[in-house]
């Protein structure tokens, strides 16, 4: 499965420790992130993460992009639970409400907080979420096909 992983500052510390509890399971799992948060993670968990750019930088429309092209099967989403009214914010509320529906459109699993990421994480390690390998455009199942289909 393709996880992606993005956290505000204020739940950095967080998903770092939902990633230490479960770094058995998300280990057999591609996992890509923003920056900060992948550093985060992988320094705690030694788990191999893709960075791609920091939030504010593009990485959270860089996931927004591989969601939209069914390369992302799941993602935790750890979002602030504080509005704050400066422009920034604005700005922000406007990705984070993309990412959202694209996530409906395009039927990836959401955890925006500890309860659901936990239910995620355990439906995976029991295989409740085998389904996906067959949406994801790159899963091993989908590059098997496509390997037969050329001769």
């Amino acid at each position: 499965m393709e996880i992606a992983i993005i956290a505000d500052d204020t739940k950095k510390e967080l998903i770092t420790q939902f990633c230490i509890a479960y770094c058995g399971i998300l280990s057999k799992h591609s996992i890509c992130a923003t920056s900060t948060t992948g550093s985060y993670i992988s320094e705690a968990t030694g788990l191999k993460i893709e960075k791609l750019l920091s939030g504010e930088l593009g990485g959270e429309q860089q996931i927004a992009s591989r969601i939209s092209f069914d390369e992302i099967d799941i993602l935790f989403y750890f979002r602030p639970t504080t509005p704050q009214n400066d422009m920034m914010y604005n700005k922000h509320y406007m990705v984070e409400q993309n990412l959202l529906r694209l996530c409906d459109v395009h039927n990836v699993l959401l955890a925006t907080n500890i309860a659901t990421a936990e239910t995620i994480v355990t439906a995976l390690e029991r295989g409740d979420l085998d389904y996906r390998e067959i949406i994801n455009p790159r899963s091993e199942y989908n590059l098997r096909k496509k390997r037969e289909n050329r001769f």
